[in-house]
């Protein structure tokens, strides 16, 4: 008979040797590796007993846990809609080859798995026309509302995207309400504050105008920038209290309809002001807002502090970033990871969305007559006028930080950020997030994941991409990869902590 203490030695053993990393998705600034899946050579890269730190060395904290990710994507404009509308109807193979490769979420599928997205409610300046769901003026009691005044194509796509993924999260905001309810337009402007009631109302209508197309709604913010009023698309100022007033409103509306689970989502504006205006919205609407959004273009994503210090309870969501023509390629990419993918995620955030999914290789159609995207946005796809279609930076690098965080069972929980640190010498060159993904069964082994963003290319110097060989401790035991300049993402499994 063997004694116990050698009993548990060979359990430990074999929980230890089963800690290996089999699977890596790698995207390089060469291009070389374009989310790439690729298995260690030589198979596995196990966890060892801990020996000499690498030039870098991460550090895996799983005692720390914070925000569950909810997912990654882009806003679903009318135009991003209209350009999937033509590639069906033109190249219908390549329109489901497309959306397989955005949004399946299956485990280990050859694809990004996108499962957040944001649209529009009415137009914005990625329209065919300006228009809200009811153009009536005077029509407080939104007896003409129709949620069918928004083009048909909006509704066939995310119904096809939902017959892909039916864990997508879709979360909806107006860029205006309607003009009668401002001064006439929908162009700038404010909400004319007599209106903040029917406003309510109208918000409701809309969840529930998607709800008869079979799309539920995730959740749903107030107003988009709502410190942005520019006469050229459709757009609105909206001070603090009056988003606060309508959103306990919407609340209530809401409550008594069977939509408690759909979350209100305040601010939906740039970094810059994260100390000012979602805090006055907290402190004055906070029974009605489950939290706030950011967008990229004003500010650094450190000023998420700024609101999570003060309302650490209150969810973060960062739901808006354009891509411009003509940027570099890899720089972007770096940028992206730094600031939002990885970035934006440590500094508390559930999401990672770009601005239009998809755009044509000119960064149209547009609005007529906006004056927005000076440089032309880019899409996070690009669909051509010849049935063809591409991906551009932004899918690279949201891909690469979505692979981790994706349900490894269906139905099965999304990935839990935890704790990470870098040290050693080049712990510079190293921009990492680390996230657990739980199962369904309790015996089945978690998935452990890292994001790294190697961006060691001496680019203020002279161009000298090099590779960094690093650590990686995790429990004791020590595993060692180096990680090209560029992105990788890689995980293991282990026994739940």
């Amino acid at each position: 008979m063997r004694p116990v203490s050698t009993l548990i030695f060979l359990g430990l053993l074999k929980v230890v040797a089963s800690q290996q990393i089999w699977d890596i998705w790698q995207t390089t600034w060469d291009r070389e590796m374009l989310f790439t899946h690729l298995q260690p050579t030589p198979d596995p890269i196990n966890f060892v007993s801990p020996g000499a730190i690498g030039s870098a060395d991460i550090v895996i904290d799983d005692s720390s846990l914070y925000q569950t990710i909810l997912g990654f994507g882009a806003s679903l404009t009318d135009s991003s809609a209209q350009l999937f509308h033509n590639l069906k109807s033109q190249n219908s193979n390549n329109y489901w080859q497309l959306l397989d490769y955005l949004f399946n979420i299956t485990d280990a599928a050859d694809s990004a798995g996108f499962s957040y997205i944001r649209v529009p409610l009415g137009a914005s300046d990625f329209s065919a026309n300006t228009y809200s769901y009811d153009d009536t003026s005077g029509d407080v009691n939104l007896n003409a509302f129709n949620i069918g005044a928004a083009p048909s194509y909006v509704f066939s796509t995310l119904s096809d995207i939902l017959s892909i993924n039916q864990a997508l999260r879709v979360h909806v905001v107006p860029w205006s309400p309607p003009g009668w309810m401002k001064s006439g337009t929908m162009d700038g402007g404010s909400l004319n504050t007599a209106y903040i009631t029917v406003m309510a109302n109208y918000l409701l209508k809309s969840i529930q105008g998607f709800q008869s197309k079979g799309i539920s709604i995730y959740a749903i913010s107030i107003q988009n920038e709502p410190e942005n009023s520019n006469p050229t698309y459709p757009t609105c100022s909206m001070p603090v209290s009056t988003e606060a007033q309508i959103g306990l409103e919407l609340r209530t509306l809401m409550d008594s309809n069977g939509l408690q689970n759909t979350k209100i989502i305040g601010y939906e504006h740039n970094w810059v002001d994260a100390a000012n205006y979602p805090v006055q919205l907290m402190q004055q609407a906070g029974s009605a807002f489950d939290g706030v959004s950011f967008h990229c273009y004003q500010g650094s994503v450190s000023n998420q502090a700024e609101f999570t210090s003060q309302y650490p309870n209150k969810e973060v969501f960062f739901t808006e970033c354009s891509g411009v023509l003509g940027s570099n390629w890899w720089s972007d990419i770096k940028w992206y990871m730094e600031n939002l993918f990885i970035g934006s995620l440590n500094y508390g955030s559930s999401t990672g969305l770009m601005w239009n999914l998809a755009l044509d290789g000119y960064g149209n159609p547009m609005l007529p007559g906006t004056n927005s995207c000076g440089g032309g946005c880019r899409g996070v796809v690009q669909i051509n006028s010849d049935g063809s279609w591409s991906v551009n930076q932004e899918f690279y690098a949201m891909a690469q930080a979505s692979k981790a965080i994706l349900p490894c069972d269906e139905g099965g929980p999304w990935g839990q950020r935890i704790g990470v640190s870098v040290g050693g010498p080049l712990s510079w060159a190293l921009e990492v997030g680390a996230y657990v993904t739980g199962r369904v069964l309790s015996t089945d082994w978690g998935r452990y994941s890292i994001v790294v963003l190697n961006w060691d290319d001496s680019t203020s110097t002279t161009w000298n991409p090099q590779p960094v060989k690093a650590t990686i401790e995790f429990r004791g035991m020590q595993a060692t990869y180096t990680f090209p300049v560029g992105v990788t993402t890689l995980w293991w499994y282990a026994p739940a902590n």
